[in-house]
């Protein structure tokens, strides 16, 4: 109790004094050290960019970098000596080997230990590889296509490591290394920070990084005149491979008390155990924890004194079970704890996944606590609600035809799930040529005439690709503050769930994150199936009021992230190339024919391009289409349904069909699951294609295709393609060749066919 009362008056004593000393300028804030904290990958044993960004923030304390990468700094002089330490690396992987195709096999690290679901909610995702000169390629885990699952009896699991294929776009393991990916280059899932509603963050790794934030916060406001003793701050790498950094330090700092700032640690599994379920109680939002593997003891010593210290300064802390921070056996001589050591975390929701989430309140609330245990008064950590992030533009109209790759990278960053697809029918106005004048049908389709408009026209085409993407449409808000989805299209619940994702609403974007299924943390854990599933979305919100303030209502819709990136040579990875390629395709083909409008090749066609919608949900919108041009009288003769054809170019596919390579040209889909190409119709398209220069391919696939809802009205379906990596996933990949090709098959067919 005397020491309780020591550190309190030391507390108070300095308190006034403390506004009046000095201080060392560290530029930022809490919020902006966490945003570039989380963003620069730190897999064990490569943390140096991030050593370096926390150095260079804190030059003014003249810090320290040891060999091993752990940063420290000290501040005060004499007794006591005082450690105060954040672990800074997080779980990743390493390259292990290149295979002649190119792609990268990996080992994970660490190596052991629990962490339920990692493998796989990195399956099919897009990645950051690092290259000796320090800088970052990117690339996209392997992953399996689900149009092409059916009827496969043992397909590779995501959750073994020997399925696990790294994907920069190369073809060769030569080209590969070229590029600065190698064996030993570390691997870390792609990131962004999201500031969600209500003060709650979310990032891949934010359970590694905050400590470091509230580490960085208090250097920012201490005062160095008035301390007592020597308070020495650390930042400490491979704690996820047997804390070595924290060992480290402490066999050289030698300190009277430790306080450790992380994430509560899973127990590892006792002998015939694969994983742990957690035992972790609090959530986030409970302030902040004192972490321990018996958290039902009595406190004494440093813990007591800390939580003594929070409630006469009304800062919430409760108990919560954690790992030793020292790992048992291991390697390394383990120096010994300091008698006065205490561990001190925040609660994370869904930890070490990508949609890990944290309360920004309880990490403001430790950097309090740290501030008053260094011995000075707390300064207030503004944590402004979070704005919305707007809307992306639409593209501006350009007054030349631009290049195919351009327009489809504007396409890319619309969004619009399948019942949503205003965006994109105004980025496609936009970038089409202004003579273009489309219409929008009862069925929300994007429709633009060209050529003849003779009642007999020598030959009637339609040309048909669809808008919607994949995604979620809010179907109610619950009491609780979480909102529940129906899904728009289906796809691999692995890619999508356990991710951030955005809510779509008539006030921009709002960030959350897809809620994993529940038990995700058993050993015997199964991905739920079967169609007409809810899933739920938490936003940051805790009641239904809440979800109404940020704006969010029911029927918003709700996509991933995606952005488009460039890979080695002429791939590139997004998110929903499907069916944005097949638009963007359209659109360039109509500046192409808009050259010459009047050309005989055109004077009696009936040309007849769609931008279709609901495409994912059954090919609605252009079953709506056929059936308004039947009413009409103007059913065509022919229609080419520009789509995805997925490809087993892939390392995870059975090469057994859709063996379409990435790079060779468009694709002639001669047979889906809902249409057959008449082979000598698949012949002819080759042979235009050929006359005219362009690199084609035949092939077989899963999926159907917008053209087949013609086919009742006695139209021919020509299905037409490109091929596609990891099908309906954030990491898909294309080759940008095969999109050009694509263009040129659609312009020579609507002059030629």
């Amino acid at each position: 109790m005397a020491k309780i009362i020591r550190l309190v008056a030391a507390v108070i004593f300095f308190w006034p004094a403390f506004a009046l000393g000095q201080s060392v300028p560290v530029s930022g804030s809490l919020v902006e050290d966490m945003r570039q904290f989380v963003e620069i990958p730190a897999v064990p044993g490569y943390e140096q960019q991030l050593a370096n960004a926390i150095s260079a923030k804190l030059k003014a304390f003249s810090p320290k970098i040891d060999a091993q990468g752990n940063v420290t700094v000290s501040v005060g002089k004499g007794s006591p000596q005082r450690l105060i330490v954040a672990a800074i690396d997080e779980p990743g992987f390493v390259v292990s080997g290149i295979t002649p195709e190119g792609y990268a096999t990996v080992q994970r690290l660490p190596q052991t230990g629990t962490l339920p679901l990692f493998n796989e909610l990195y399956s099919a995702q897009p990645v950051k590889i690092g290259t000796p000169s320090g800088s970052w390629i990117d690339g996209s885990v392997g992953g399996l296509s689900i149009h092409l699952l059916p009827q496969r009896q043992h397909p590779p699991s995501a959750s073994d490591l020997d399925n696990i294929f790294v994907d920069a776009g190369a073809t060769t393991a030569a080209e590969a290394r070229a590029a600065g990916m190698d064996f030993l280059s570390p691997v870390a899932i792609d990131r962004r920070f999201y500031e969600m509603g209500y003060r709650k963050w979310t990032a891949p790794a934010i359970g590694d990084r905050f400590g470091a934030a509230a580490l960085v916060e208090v250097l920012r406001s201490i005062d160095t005149a008035k301390l007592t003793g020597t308070v020495t701050f650390a930042f400490v790498t491979q704690q996820w491979v047997g804390a070595r950094g924290l060992q480290r330090i402490i066999y050289n700092a030698n300190p009277d008390e430790l306080i450790y700032v992380g994430r509560r640690m899973r127990a590892a599994p006792t002998p015939g155990q694969r994983e742990v379920v957690s035992v972790f109680k609090e959530t986030p939002g409970n302030g902040v924890l004192i972490a321990s593997e018996k958290p039902e003891a009595d406190l004494s010593g440093l813990p007591s004194e800390l939580k003594q210290l929070a409630r006469l300064h009304n800062i919430s802390v409760k108990t919560d079970y954690s790992a030793p921070l020292l790992p048992r056996g291991g390697y390394m001589f383990q120096p010994k704890l300091p008698e006065r050591t205490v561990h001190l975390a925040v609660a994370t929701a869904w930890s070490s996944t990508p949609a890990e989430s944290v309360q920004g309140n309880d990490v403001a609330a430790l950097t309090s606590l740290l501030e008053l245990y260094v011995g000075g008064s707390t300064h207030e950590v503004e944590l402004k609600q979070a704005k919305f992030l707007p809307e992306p533009s639409a593209p501006t109209r350009p007054q030349s035809a631009p290049p195919v790759e351009s327009v489809l990278k504007s396409l890319i960053e619309t969004y619009a799930a399948s019942e949503h697809e205003a965006n994109m029918r105004e980025s496609v106005t936009q970038l089409l040529p202004t003579w273009a004048k489309p219409i929008t049908d009862d069925g929300g389709n994007l429709v633009l005439h060209i050529g003849s408009s003779s009642p007999h026209p020598s030959q009637s085409l339609v040309i048909v690709a669809h808008m919607d993407e994949i995604g979620y449409e809010v179907h109610s808000i619950l009491p609780d503050g979480r909102l529940e989805l129906k899904d728009e299209g289906g796809g691999v619940l692995a890619y999508f769930l356990g991710h951030a994702a955005l809510v779509h609403s008539f006030n921009g974007m709002h960030p959350g994150v897809l809620e994993l299924p529940e038990d995700w943390e058993k050993a015997d854990f199964q991905w739920p199936r079967g169609r007409n599933q809810l899933f739920h979305m938490d936003v940051g919100a805790t009641s239904a009021a809440q979800v109404a303030e940020l704006g969010i209502k029911q029927g918003d819709f709700v996509t991933i992230p995606k952005r488009y990136r460039k890979l080695l040579g002429t791939k590139a990875s997004a998110r929903a190339l499907d069916d944005r390629v097949g638009c963007a395709a359209l659109v360039s083909a109509t500046w192409a024919l808009g050259e010459n409008l009047k050309s005989p090749e055109l004077a009696n066609r009936d040309i007849t391009f769609i931008w279709s919608t609901r495409e994912e949900l059954g090919l609605e919108g252009a079953a709506a289409a056929a059936k308004d041009m039947a009413a009409q009288g103007r059913t065509p003769n022919y229609v080419f349904a520009i789509d995805t054809f997925v490809s087993a170019d892939s390392p995870l596919e059975s090469k057994r069909f859709a063996d379409a390579i990435l790079g060779k040209g468009f694709v002639v889909r001669a047979i889906d699951n809902s249409n057959i190409v008449p082979r000598k119709l698949a012949e002819r398209v080759v042979s235009i294609a050929r006359s005219n220069n362009i690199a084609a391919q035949y092939g077989v696939t899963g999926g159907g295709n917008d053209g087949a809802t013609f086919l009742i009205y006695g139209t021919t379906d020509v299905a037409l393609g490109w091929p596609l990596r990891y099908s309906h996933s954030a990491g898909e990949i294309i080759d940008a060749r095969d999109v050009d090709a694509l263009a040129k098959i659609i312009t020579a067919i609507s002059r030629n066919w």
